[in-house]
């Protein structure tokens, strides 16, 4: 909303004409002082105040104002959509326009660097916390998908090598994306090493996987574990030794 200037004899004259012609309360309001009343000699040459008002701005509007000038310093033509829940504290933005390639950025670096200046912008004077999601052409979800096969594809290298593998340094919320995606997986686990914005998630071969084999299908899904050139029960030809390691294997299953 624009600012409405107003002048009356005093500041609070002022003001509560500002009120009645916003139709509102003083703490709905935001206003600023341009020119302060004063008195010239003998009450002659008085000169009034003058002030400018508005309705206070909601976050939803700082977000779409400060983004808005940010399209325009990278001619970037591009609409706002906000979805702001106020009992959650979170904001959901997402930015239509054509050529979305430019403000997403490699692996969506750009689009992570707008969405923490947003947060910043709106977090500044906020009593409290607002979560921001800033997306564009889907691209979240889309790369969600993304690391979570790629995941995937690494647990799978990580079973057939038995090597740990370190993947590129990602941010907080992708890491979690790969931590999440192997939670659940019986022979690897996952951990972060390093410092931002360099940490990366690291895949390893579970301590009680080791010892075991995988043969893969060609679909490079599938695996269970095999016992030399032998079936897993058939114990003949085994040293005492390697009769307990077979038993010992076999119950990692």
């Amino acid at each position: 909303m624009d600012w409405l200037e107003i002048t009356a004899k005093t500041v609070d004259e002022a003001i509560t004409e500002a009120l009645i012609k916003l139709q509102t309360t003083s703490d709905r309001i935001e206003y600023e002082v341009i020119e302060k009343e004063s008195s010239g000699f003998l009450g002659l040459f008085n000169k009034p105040a003058k002030i400018r008002a508005r309705m206070k701005q909601g976050v939803d509007y700082a977000a779409k104002d400060f983004l808005s000038k940010v399209f325009k310093a990278m001619n970037i033509e591009a609409t706002v959509d906000i979805n702001y829940d106020e009992e959650e504290s979170s904001m959901d933005i997402n930015v239509l326009g054509e050529d979305m390639g430019v403000l997403i950025g490699k692996r969506g670096q750009t689009l992570d660097s707008l969405q923490y200046l947003v947060s910043l912008v709106l977090n500044k004077d906020s009593e409290k916390y607002i979560k921001i999601k800033l997306d564009t052409e889907n691209y979240r979800q889309r790369r969600k998908e993304t690391l979570e096969n790629l995941g995937k594809n690494i647990a799978f290298k990580v079973k057939r090598t038995k090597k740990p593998v370190a993947l590129e340094p990602m941010n907080p919320y992708e890491r979690r994306i790969i931590h999440s995606v192997l939670q659940n997986d019986k022979f690897v686990e996952t951990h972060s090493e390093g410092e931002e914005p360099f940490r990366r998630v690291v895949v390893t071969l579970k301590k009680s996987a080791q010892t075991k084999d995988y043969k893969y299908n060609n679909h490079g899904n599938q695996y269970k574990p095999q016992y030399g050139n032998k079936p897993k029960k058939e114990y003949s030809g085994y040293t005492h030794k390697q009769k307990e390691d077979v038993i010992k294997t076999s119950e990692l299953e």
